[in-house]
């Protein structure tokens, strides 16, 4: 019988859309119910030993104290029966009670440690099973502060906000530029970002590697490159007429270069994080040299921002913003990885702005076009590996 069918007196009684929709739900409802009311036959016990898996997301060092924040992996629940330390049985502190599946729970093994010494930690569950984790240079954990987050802040602004603004100074230069060379810097500016978005793909796949395997590993990076990249498409739509009108009006361009400091401003908050993180850990020498290196490293970036607004007057206001939008980042993402460092989170972020990244070269792959419509002609080839060649040579001062 239809769902449609004839009354009776020839008019069609129509169900309600709402009701149309919501039918299988309430089907699939009552299916899963009654099977979970059977508890589910045909399962039955399952067979072999419980399955643990532990990752351990962070770590503390204090003065006698090592304190570990772990996640169960595991579809089972684990019991932490006992703990070793360099093969030495130890005494700790936590975890007594079952963890369940995702659970968090923070173990406080005590343990005088050397600093600048090198450490394994193993955990021994219940059943005999064991989790390694190695501590490669023993640090003090900086304490949480105000003075602790102002020197993370400090930092942020030196490798981010600084540079970026540097390197927005080559505008005037990018003003008399002959206009056959701008499709060359276009071309060095998504070499520039595409170094960058596979960065941080690099950095996010490492990440998910230490991260909890159970929140779907090197799966967050792909899921948040594909997230930024289909929001940063609706947010460039949604610009577009706004864009037109500009143009209309004489203006224009800051679309473009808006984009282009969104997808770097996501870029460095997954730097600023790996920073934090690493600072945190005593992991990162923040020597001189570096913090330059890094500097020079992010200086091209505001060429890369500035590039689209060569033919325009913009105000100091808003370039001064877009700066900001780019650099600023940094400083939250040094917040995050040295008071909150979680590697599941950062490795979604990394993706996150490596997907905006490849967004912002989507829009400005058709601004290299010769005149003969072709992309990869040779002063876009030129400009595309000279940028790639930039961002590898600074690169190196920052991993040197």
């Amino acid at each position: 019988m239809s769902l449609d069918a004839p009354s009776p007196h020839g008019s069609t009684r129509r169900r309600p859309t709402w009701l149309l929709g919501i039918l299988p739900l309430l089907l699939i409802v009552v299916t899963l119910g009654g099977f979970l009311a059977l508890d589910g036959p045909g399962l039955g016990d399952r067979n072999g030993p419980p399955v643990e898996e532990i990752s351990v997301e962070r770590t503390t060092l204090k003065p006698g104290l090592i304190d570990l924040q772990v996640r169960n992996d595991g579809p089972d629940a684990v019991t932490i029966a006992q703990a070793q330390v360099n093969d030495a049985f130890v005494q700790f502190s936590g975890g007594e009670r079952p963890i369940p599946r995702l659970g968090v729970e923070t173990l406080r093994i005590h343990q005088p440690w050397i600093e600048g010494e090198a450490y394994e930690i193993a955990l021994m569950t219940s059943t005999g099973a064991t989790i390694l984790h190695p501590i490669d240079v023993a640090v003090e954990t900086p304490g949480e502060d105000v003075s602790f987050l102002g020197l993370m802040a400090l930092l942020g602004i030196y490798v981010g906000v600084i540079p970026v603004a540097l390197g927005m100074l080559w505008l005037p230069w990018l003003r008399r530029v002959p206009a056959s060379r701008i499709r060359f810097l276009m071309a060095l500016t998504i070499g520039l970002l595409a170094f960058l978005a596979i960065d941080a793909t690099l950095e996010g796949l490492a990440l998910a590697q230490q991260g909890s395997q159970a929140f779907g590993g090197s799966a967050l990076v792909w899921t948040g490159a594909l997230v930024a990249f289909l929001l940063l498409s609706g947010i460039s739509a949604f610009m577009a007429d706004r864009e037109r009108r500009a143009r209309a009006a004489g203006a224009g361009g800051g679309t473009l270069a808006l984009l282009i400091a969104v997808g770097i401003g996501l870029h460095n908050l997954g730097e600023g994080i790996a920073i934090g993180s690493a600072y945190a850990t005593g992991a990162l020498a923040l020597g001189a040299f570096l913090v330059f290196g890094f500097a020079l490293h992010n200086t091209t970036e505001g060429l890369a921002i500035v590039a689209p607004l060569a033919d325009r007057r913009p105000r100091l206001a808003r370039l001064a913003s877009l700066g900001l939008i780019a650099g600023a980042p940094a400083i939250l993402g040094a917040w995050i990885g040295s008071a909150a460092f979680n590697a599941n989170l950062a490795a979604f972020l990394f993706g996150f702005g490596a997907g905006a990244v490849v967004q912002v070269i989507a829009q400005l792959l058709p601004t290299i076009r010769d005149d003969q419509e072709r992309t990869l002609h040779p002063a876009a080839v030129a400009g595309l590996l000279t940028g790639l060649g930039i961002m590898f040579a600074t690169g190196l001062l920052v991993s040197g």
